[in-house]
């Protein structure tokens, strides 16, 4: 089913799990400056730390401290490929700075030890959510052309130091987030002050698309630069891709369907695969009057630095329906929500569980790159309990994944080339969207709370184990 040397593993981000706040000479990133909240309470940005408030990006679940223990857990799971993500801010702390930090580069060579020591793969996103804060204050982000320039010596720095650790690398964490006015501040650093609820921004759609134009000539950049630095480097880009079903035969409704899936899913992965900007978007952008500006260079550099292969996180499906109705259910998502489809179960928080719609998404992708694929994210969200004996029964999370990876097996027989599974994520870890531990995704569990209490004891769940007998199996044993 699974072909020799298929790469399983788990995924994290260091904006979730990595704490070591201000620790090693760290700068302030945009996820230092976000609160918690829950289901029910939003998240809020503060352009100013106010030490009443709790923001725990600041401390995650510390595997600053505890990386060594941690990657020893992965170990024996049997991982063959840990993806991560590293702190811009940790490298250059305010992203100014013509001599990276020491102690940061440091860190990352000590994980990437931990690592190859027990014949784990780094997989390595260079961008997740994790801007130096001074360039949102000094620039806006990626809205100025200098940012290009600031986040390529940032890559070429971590490419030259680590090249003969790290062969797998991402660009910027689920880019198609800037095609949505929420993604303006994490993904591009784009922050007016007029805004008072950062997941919806007071937005300025030209500005957002003009940034999003730099971050993919930063990305194009940053692959020519690594392929440069060795050859053999992997180098890839991540969409969040969410599949969109059309809620009835209307065709109204397909040819919305069409439209939405080429501005949020397609977009992106078309300029990082292919090297131009797709047809369809001229127009989108002539009716939304979006006037980017472009370098003489920018289109020959998108076309040098296409990706290496494509990776995606996979959480849920959504349906899109064209025709008004008071009958229409709508439900929530990793990013976007939509119409509820009434033939899905969903989770705890609303995301509809889908199989299928990733076995679809593999061969739509496959079909229209022709290049490697990889599932980075693909995980359920949940209350978990821990019992007296410290075990945690996590049946529906086996469930879950069971259900995905057989589609996985499925599609890698009917002739995808899927290059690996990091399911997310490999510990529990600070929710992006939430910014609440209670919703639960990893394989591990750790002794941490909404408010900031625990001690970060680390306990393997049921799923630890059955996964451990997926990965020795290949996939035989599910």
């Amino acid at each position: 089913m699974f072909p020799d040397g298929f790469l399983w593993g788990g995924a994290t981000a260091a904006n979730q799990i990595e704490g070591g706040y201000k620790e090693g000479n760290k700068g302030d990133c945009i996820s230092d400056h976000i609160t918690g909240g829950s289901l029910d309470t939003k998240r809020k940005f503060t352009p100013v730390i106010d030490e009443n408030n709790y923001y725990p990006s600041k401390v995650g679940v510390d595997f600053y401290h505890h990386f060594k223990d941690d990657i020893k857990l992965f170990a024996q799971m049997g991982f063959k490929v840990f993806r991560m993500s590293m702190n811009w801010a940790r490298i250059y702390p305010t992203g100014l700075e013509d001599i990276p930090n020491e102690a940061g580069l440091q860190f990352y060579d000590d994980v990437f030890d931990e690592c190859i020591k027990y014949g784990i793969e780094p997989l390595v996103t260079l961008h997740h959510f994790d801007m130096p804060y001074t360039l949102v204050e000094k620039y806006q982000g990626f809205l100025s052309r200098e940012v290009v320039d600031l986040f390529v010596k940032y890559a070429s720095t971590v490419f030259k130091r680590y090249k003969n650790k790290v062969k797998y690398w991402l660009t910027f964490n689920e880019i198609n987030f800037a095609t949505i006015p929420m993604g303006s501040l994490e993904l591009l650093g784009i922050y007016n002050k007029q805004t008072t609820d950062y997941t919806e921004p007071d937005d300025d759609v030209n500005q957002r698309y003009q940034a999003l134009h730099h971050v993919f000539v930063a990305s194009a950049m940053a692959v020519i630069e690594g392929h440069k630095v060795n050859p053999d480097s992997k180098i890839g880009c991540m969409v969040a891709h969410v599949p969109m079903y059309p809620f009835s035969c209307h065709p109204q409704d397909m040819l919305l369907v069409q439209a939405t899936d080429h501005s949020f899913n397609d977009f992106c992965g078309d300029v990082q695969v292919k090297g131009e900007y797709p047809y369809y978007i001229h127009k989108f952008l002539k009716d939304h009057n979006i006037n980017i500006i472009k370098e003489i260079n920018d289109d020959q550099l998108l076309k040098l630095g296409v990706v290496d292969y494509y990776s995606f996180s996979y959480y849920m499906s959504n349906c899109v329906n064209s025709q008004e109705s008071e009958d229409i259910n709508t439900t929530s998502g990793n990013l976007v929500g939509g119409v509820k489809n009434p033939y899905l179960r969903s989770s705890d928080w609303g995301w509809q569980i889908d199989p299928e719609g990733l076995r679809f998404t593999l061969h739509k992708l496959y079909d229209r790159y022709h290049i490697p694929l990889m599932i980075v994210e693909n995980g359920l969200g949940a209350v978990d309990i821990k019992e007296p004996d410290n075990t945690i029964h996590d049946d529906y999370r086996i469930d879950f994944m069971k259900q995905h990876i057989v589609q996985i097996g499925q599609a890698i027989e009917e002739g995808v080339d899927v290059l690996g599974y990091t399911m997310w994520s490999a510990i529990d870890s600070i929710s992006s969207s939430t910014g609440e531990m209670k919703k639960r995704y990893g394989l591990i569990y750790v002794d941490r709370d909404d408010d900031g209490n625990g001690d970060f004891a680390r306990y393997p769940k049921d799923s630890f184990h059955w996964y451990k007998n997926v990965i020795k199996s290949n996939g035989e044993i599910i």
